[in-house]
């Protein structure tokens, strides 16, 4: 072997020759290989086509990877053969390459270790060198016709010096250009489902052909708690003995693997060997990331699922009974919520086991004290506001529930039954646990809220009604659908100073804790006015004075019965009517019909008009007054209406004023299989003389 100062040909100076830059880009290879091919058909040189391709892939694939700068392709062809140069204009000196003869081990090991792809230029080509110049380096081949020596030619210049291979022959157990081409050609079926099993058997294959293995075996731990599987399998067992060549598969984490063959030890074994496991890598690599990226979306699908399920959850409970259905068994063997108290102390709320017949063992380990005890450590991760490793019989982690800056406690999970948990599934269970955070303290929220309403709304209304001799009250109210809220009706049964009682009903328009101060405003006032023995009609206009003076856009209807008793066994009602609508008389003979003419709203106008309607009871006879929540009461486009309630009504003549308000109250309930929109206030007054 000589060294040579640059590549030389063989041929005469008149063969085709090219020249050009190409960028340094992934599609830089085909445009030099369409080069070559160019040079090779014009010199009519087409038998040397496939070494002269996948040389020139090799060498291109190189620069671009490594020098990452603008590449110079030369391709010179003669009479007898073909010589590609590829310069980079990477800075820096470069480290010379000393390469021998194609069939010395040692030095091919040595070549594999430095570059694999000049192990395939070693091989194939008739001479190489590189030479190494001020403004870069280059790597050059020469192939020549079967046959063809390479004689005088063109010496190309070098600055830094250059080291070329001598042309050796090849023995018969070298692997062809065209196996060689066949094996880096090779690519998984990508309209497969797996194509990996069937992509690594082929490659397996072509391997143990090229280098006379016996057998082969490719090994994947994908790290998915399945442990290594055989992905691939070529030839037989090995014998007892044997010395198997092993090669590590370069994937990233969790993936790990091997390729194994049983091969008897030569030149080309080796550096073939870890050639097709770089290339099974590459693929392999793109499976996990595919994986990987298939993961992600049904994580990112989970997490929309599991948060569209907490948040329909306002009840504290439930939401917090829920956490552990959507752990269990996706993310965990086992998982439990803790709450904790205003003193930081720890309450298991709820807990879940993949094997039901293990919750018991799960409660009473979750229960032991001690230093070194499960409910220790959720008491840290709960202090530390950090994730917290679980030990023990029931391994896994603990993380804090944290929302809007307040620790509500914490939940655990333990790890999966074959494997722990990777990092993957740790981020997305620290992302159920801050939405299971938030859901939690959003329906105790929702909770205070809606005890706070309920407790407004009951303090507008009587605990209960007076029970008086001869005269029977009864009442239903039904909030609207969103306990949470307060609603604007309201209705009352106030002793007036002559010996009489008078029944309230009204409605303020609107809801919540402005409707609330009206309602109550309303109330108190008629109680005061009308304890001071002002007659209803100047009650209801100095009321109508109060709300206009206060403004804010509230107003109220109202229906206000005086009733006292009458000739006889009888009883007198006088009616007064602000803007509300009829009540219903119900004959205790039966029929039934509205009585009562309308006036005007209060807090709408300056001045109001409310006349009087004289009603008298006979016994058994009763008044129903509603609000508009009954009337209103919507089945989609179809109202409950006064007509309903009328027919709904006459049927129950002769019955208790009780059974008369509770009948109407389901009627109008089952009308529709929605809540309601708006209250439900109903009031009956009858007379229970007998």
């Amino acid at each position: 072997m000589s060294a040579e100062a640059g590549p030389a040909t063989a041929g005469g100076p008149d063969g085709p020759a090219r020249r050009v830059r190409l960028p340094a880009d992934r599609r830089t290879p085909a445009a030099a290989r369409a080069l070559v091919r160019s040079v090779l058909s014009e010199a009519h040189l087409d038998e040397l086509l496939n070494e002269a391709l996948l040389l020139t892939t090799e060498l291109t694939t190189n620069a671009v990877e490594h020098a990452r700068t603008e590449l110079d392709v030369e391709v010179v062809a003669d009479d007898v053969g073909l010589t590609v140069t590829v310069s980079d204009f990477a800075p820096g000196p470069g480290d010379e390459l000393t390469v021998g003869t194609r069939n010395d081990a040692t030095e091919i090991d040595e070549v594999s270790e430095r570059g694999r792809g000049l192990l395939l230029v070693d091989h194939f080509a008739s001479r190489w060198g590189t030479t190494y110049l001020p403004t870069g380096k280059g790597v050059w081949f020469r192939l020549d016709r079967a046959g063809a020596a390479a004689n005088g030619g063109r010496v190309g210049g070098a600055e830094h010096g250059s080291t070329a291979t001598g042309s050796a022959p090849v023995d018969g157990s070298a692997p062809s250009a065209g196996a060689m081409s066949e094996l880096m050609q090779t690519s998984p079926d990508p309209y497969a489902d797996d194509p990996l099993p069937d992509f690594a058997a082929s490659v397996l294959s072509r391997v143990a052909d090229m280098v006379g293995a016996a057998g082969g075996t490719i090994r994947l731990d994908r790290g998915d708690g399945q442990g290594s599987q055989v992905l691939a399998r070529y030839g037989r067992q090995p014998r007892p003995g044997n010395e198997l060549l092993r090669v590590p598969l370069s994937v990233h984490r969790p993936y790990a693997g091997e390729l194994e063959l049983d091969a008897a030890p030569s030149a080309y074994a080796q550096p073939l060997a870890v050639l097709t496991a770089e290339r099974l890598s590459l693929h392999l690599e793109n499976d996990r990331l595919r994986r990987a990226d298939v993961r992600r979306r049904a994580w990112l699908t989970f997490l929309a699922e599991a948060s569209e399920l907490l948040a329909q959850s306002l009840d504290v409970e439930l939401t917090m009974a829920l956490i552990p259905q959507l752990v269990v068994p996706r993310l965990g063997q086992w998982c439990a919520v803790h709450t904790a108290d205003e003193w930081g102390r720890l309450r298991l709320a709820a807990a879940s086991h993949a094997d039901e017949s293990v919750l018991p063992q799960l409660h009473k380990v979750l229960d032991e004290t001690g230093p070194d005890s499960i409910q220790a450590r959720l008491r840290e991760a709960s202090r530390s506001a950090a994730q917290i490793p679980l030990g023990g019989p029931m391994e896994g982690f603990a993380v804090p529930l944290i929302a809007r800056g307040q620790r509500l406690g914490t939940l655990a999970v333990g790890r999966h039954q074959r494997h722990r948990h990777d990092p993957d599934e740790v981020a997305v269970l620290e992302d159920v646990a801050r939405r299971a955070a938030l859901a939690i303290e959003n329906a105790r929220i929702h909770a205070e809220r809606r005890r706070i309403a309920q407790t407004l709304q009951q303090s507008l209304l009587p605990p209960v009604l007076p029970v008086v001799e001869g005269i029977g009250f009864a009442a239903e109210y039904v909030p609207t659908g969103d306990d949470a809220e307060v609603g604007g009706d309201f209705y009352d049964v106030v002793p007036l100073p002559d010996g009489r009682w008078l029944v309230v009903i009204g409605d303020v328009s609107g809801k919540g804790v402005q409707a609330a101060a009206v309602t109550g405003l309303v109330r108190d006032v008629i109680r005061v006015l009308v304890g001071d023995g002002k007659p209803l009609p100047e009650a209801l206009a100095r009321l109508n004075e109060t709300l206009v003076e206060r403004g804010g856009g509230r107003y109220c209807t109202l229906a206000l019965a005086a009733v006292g008793p009458g000739e006889g066994d009888r009883l007198d009602v006088s009616l007064h009517l602000a803007g509300h609508d009829r009540p219903l008389l119900l004959a205790g003979t039966g029929g039934a019909e509205f009585v009562g003419t309308g006036g005007t709203a209060l807090g709408l106008l300056d001045t109001i008009t409310s006349p009087t309607a004289e009603i008298t009871l006979a016994p058994g006879d009763a008044l129903i007054f509603y609000t508009d929540g009954v009337t209103e009461r919507r089945r989609g486009r179809e109202l409950f209406g006064t007509d309903r309630l009328r027919d709904a009504a006459a049927p129950l003549a002769g019955y208790s004023a009780d059974v008369v308000a509770a009948r109407l109250r389901a009627t109008a309930i089952n009308f529709s299989a929605e809540p309601p929109r708006d209250d439900i206030a109903v009031l009956v007054l009858r007379n229970d003389a007998t």
